[in-house]
C-alpha cells in the first residue's frame, strides 16, 4: 500500500498533489449518492509537458501538481444549487464540467481505487472548457 506523505507546515493535511489517481483507472460506474449541497469531484492530473514540447522535469512537475486544484465533476448533490437566492445565475457547474477550487478544500476520500473530492457548491471557483487551457507552467517560461 502506498504511504502518504503529510505536510507538518500543513497540520497533517494530504497535499492535491498526492491526491490524484492515474488516468487509466477509469470513473466507478456507481457513484456514491451525494446529498445536500456538495459536488463530488474526480481531481485530474497534470500535464507531463508545456505547450512547446518541452517535457517538464519530475521536480517541475511535482511543484505544479501541488498547485493543481483542477477536477472533473462527477455528481451534484441532491440540493446542491438550489438555493437561489445565493445562485442566481443558476448552477455554477454540471456533471462532466472541468472545475476549480482552492488548495485544502473538501473532503478526501477513496472510492473504488479512485481518489475523490467532495465540495460544498459554493466552493466551485470557476468552470473551464478544458484543463490543459489552465496554464499551470507559467511560471516556466514557455
Amino acid at each position: 500500500m502506498t504511504q502518504t506523505m503529510l505536510n507538518p507546515s500543513l497540520a497533517g493535511a494530504i497535499t492535491n498533489d498526492s491526491w490524484i489517481t492515474k488516468d487509466e483507472v477509469p470513473d466507478p460506474e456507481v457513484l456514491p449518492e451525494i446529498p445536500g449541497y456538495h459536488v463530488l469531484v474526480r481531481p485530474v492530473t497534470i500535464k507531463a509537458k508545456t505547450k512547446g514540447g518541452i517535457i517538464l522535469p519530475e521536480k517541475a512537475r511535482d511543484d505544479i501538481a501541488y498547485l493543481t486544484t483542477v477536477g472533473r465533476v462527477l455528481k451534484v448533490g441532491t440540493l446542491a444549487y438550489e438555493d437561489t437566492s445565493k445562485f442566481l445565475a443558476g448552477p455554477w457547474c454540471r456533471v462532466g464540467d472541468y472545475v476549480c477550487y482552492q488548495k485544502l478544500v473538501g473532503t478526501k476520500f477513496v472510492y473504488k481505487r479512485l481518489k475523490m473530492l467532495l465540495l460544498f457548491d459554493d466552493q466551485i471557483l470557476m468552470k473551464i472548457d478544458n484543463p490543459e487551457d489552465l496554464d499551470t507552467t507559467l511560471v516556466l517560461g514557455d
